[in-house]
């Protein structure tokens, strides 16, 4: 069983940055693909970021792209969102997710489906 939990979301103007943490517990983090994604109130979890269990590949959703930096410390069993630019839209709350790295990372990541573990989500929210 693995334990995500998730940090460093916050109250951020228009043009700012943030940068999310998700620490590990519980398993062994390097057998895991982990995944971000944000769900805006009334809509469904939205695909942000994923990265696989060495680090050597990485996805990002269209609208994140160019923006946001998803990277990894398997040493230090955390997986890091840095966000950059952030836009009214990027406000939500934000959830880690790990993914047996055996599942062979479908859709590179964008499978909501294939991640076995969630957090409990940290609040983005940016505003002037």
């Amino acid at each position: 069983q693995v334990q995500l939990v998730e940090s460093g979301g916050g109250l951020v103007q228009p043009g700012g940055s943030l940068r999310l943490s998700c620490a590990a517990s519980g398993g062994t983090f390097s057998r895991y693909d982990m995944g971000w994604f944000r769900q805006a109130p009334g809509k469904e979890r939205e695909f942000v970021a994923a990265i696989t269990w060495s680090g050597g590949t990485t996805s990002y959703a269209d609208s994140v792209k160019g923006r946001f930096i998803i990277s990894r410390d398997n040493a230090k069993n955390t997986v890091n969102l840095q966000m950059n630019s952030l836009k009214p839209e990027d406000t939500a709350p934000y959830y880690c997710g790990a993914a047996d790295k055996y599942n062979g990372f479908p859709q590179m990541g964008r499978d909501y489906g294939a991640y076995a573990y969630w957090g409990q989500g940290t609040q983005v929210t940016v505003s002037s």
